[in-house]
């Protein structure tokens, strides 16, 4: 285990001279020279073991601690090193040619086809018709390269069968194909391995971006709730504070009140006390008035016994003022009303951001349905309306519109006459070579050529390229490839608010062909561009 973390995987002994390339595979220098030379004229730079690519050509430079441990190992078990490092193990390609016990394979020739060791190689190098042979990494599968049919080299592609064969095959099944040598074939493969090489770097590069656009934005809509959460705790701590506040106040004008008519009722009491004290007093006065039997007597006495002064209190009792109350109460119902107010702005941002889910159906899509009206001033004079001006087609005939600083002059361009608010959706049906769906911000560039004025060609429009067998996705000048069904109809749904706009595919079912994840800054409109005579576009009434 200890060798194989020193050894060379392109020499596959213990590493000579050792580096290490920036992807963190290490090789002995001249084996990985070796390796970049041969592919010099191509200037393709890779990893063997990892097959990164390398724009530019790396900077070797010794790996001092493992250089180090490849010498601590040599020391430690020299004969076994010495041994191990000449003679092939079970996953090595073995020397055809050593009897007994066969040494390593450095080369294989595909023309012997062979492979050799150190030893028996040197002929290849020292002999002039072997100079010739092309020397390749060692191969376990050499035969491979042998027809199955004649036991010869193949040497030549087939264009038309689309495969390798030898010159006999030439003769017989593959007899008047258009063939070619088999290197030659190996130089145009080459050419579009790298085009597709650099369209994955391409998408690489545009998907990084689009996540780290992503990123961006959870962390924008982490940060917009956290704030939003911080305002709704000051407001809602402010409330609570007012509403102690109040309540205190509440708390003391009725201990208040309560004080002055507890005083005022005692008052009353005690004088209503005292005023019975004094009627039963009469009351035992004129009953002993009533048994007397001297007629003279209760004839001078009764007229001062008699007379009863009228009670002056019970006018003055009431009950306590319960509307007073009452009328703070409302008091605060109304404080709680504007405060809430504050709380309800405040709130319609944490909507925005914890908005309803995305619609998944086109049912739910139908929902936010939105008639969309074409705008004739910034139509291009090439672009034909009809139908309510909700219906566009390209025409060979300049159309009579007066001038208009709206008007696109150059591409055969046209917007909706209102903006899209919060969430919409509409469906276009399309005819024609290419048709872009868009949404544009207004302040989009309307005069001359430049790709400022262009659907998807710049930083304030999107747009779905429909052709008859694929789609695009453009911004900015981007390009993404979208797979989906092509149909002749795309839905659009937008929620600006949330930064969401998707494109679907709509024939017997519903598929989403692409959906972009931003921050929109302005309000966008509506907007398609046609490209050839004959192209149209149609915004279908929805119901």
């Amino acid at each position: 285990m200890e060798k194989e973390k020193v050894s060379c995987s392109i020499c596959l002994d213990l590493l000579k001279n050792p580096v290490t390339i920036p992807c963190g595979h290490s090789y002995c220098m001249n084996c990985i020279k070796a390796s970049w030379d041969t592919n010099s004229q191509r200037r393709i730079y890779k990893c063997p073991q990892c097959r990164k690519i390398f724009i530019r050509k790396p900077v070797l430079k010794k790996n001092i601690m493992l250089a180090e441990l490849v010498e601590d190992l040599n020391k430690r078990n020299p004969q076994a090193a010495a041994a191990d490092h000449c003679y092939a193990g079970p996953e090595d390609v073995a020397c055809d040619v050593c009897t007994g016990r066969k040494r390593k394979a450095v080369k294989s020739c595909l023309y012997c086809p062979a492979s050799y060791c150190e030893n028996h190689l040197q002929p290849h190098y020292d002999a002039p018709p072997l100079k010739k042979h092309k020397l390749v990494n060692p191969s376990k599968n050499l035969q491979e390269n042998f027809c199955s049919h004649h036991d010869e080299v193949m040497k030549i592609f087939c264009r038309t069968d689309q495969q390798c064969i030898c010159y006999l095959c030439t003769m017989d099944e593959h007899k008047g194909h258009e063939t070619v040598p088999a290197a030659a074939e190996r130089t145009e493969k080459q050419k579009e391995l790298q085009v597709r090489q650099q369209q994955i770097q391409q998408r690489i590069q545009d998907q990084e971006k689009d996540v780290k656009m992503l990123q961006q934005e959870v962390e924008a809509i982490n940060g917009s709730a956290d704030k939003a959460v911080e305002d709704s705790e000051k407001i809602y701590n402010e409330l609570i504070r007012l509403l102690q506040k109040r309540s205190s106040d509440v708390k003391q004008q009725i201990r208040s009140q309560q004080e002055t008519e507890v005083s005022r009722v005692k008052e009353l009491q005690e004088k209503l006390e005292q005023e019975i004290t004094e009627l039963k007093r009469k009351d035992a006065e004129l009953e002993k008035l009533s048994i007397t039997e001297d007629h003279t007597q209760f004839l001078q006495n009764y007229p001062s016994l008699s007379a009863l002064s009228e009670s002056t209190h019970s006018s003055s009792i009431h009950l306590w003022p319960i509307k007073d109350v009452s009328q703070l109460s409302d008091e605060l119902q109304d404080m709680l009303r504007n405060a809430w107010t504050g709380i309800s702005l405040s709130a319609t941002e944490v909507d925005v951001l914890l908005s309803k889910s995305e619609p998944k159906t086109r049912m739910e899509l139908l929902t936010y349905s939105k008639k969309i009206k074409l705008d004739p001033n910034t139509a291009n004079r090439y672009i034909l309306l009809s139908k309510k001006n909700r219906k566009v087609t390209l025409m060979e005939q300049l159309q009579l519109y007066p001038d208009h600083p709206d008007r696109f002059t150059r591409w055969w361009e046209i917007l909706s006459r209102n903006s899209l608010t919060g969430r919409c959706y509409w469906e276009v049906e399309w005819i024609g070579e290419a048709v872009y769906v868009a949404v544009a911000y207004k302040n989009i560039s309307r005069k001359g050529t430049s790709q400022d004025c262009v659907f998807g060609f710049n930083n304030n429009s999107w747009a779905l390229q429909c052709e008859e067998g694929s789609y695009t996705f453009w911004h900015n000048s981007v390009k993404t490839p979208v797979s989906g069904p092509v149909s002749s109809r795309i839905g659009v749904y937008l929620d600006d608010r949330a930064g969401i706009l998707s494109f679907y595919s709509i024939s017997g079912t519903m598929t989403l062909l692409h959906r972009v994840q931003t921050t929109f800054t302005q309000p966008l409109y509506a907007g398609v561009w046609l490209s050839d005579d004959g192209d149209s576009a149609e915004f279908v009434k929805l119901k």
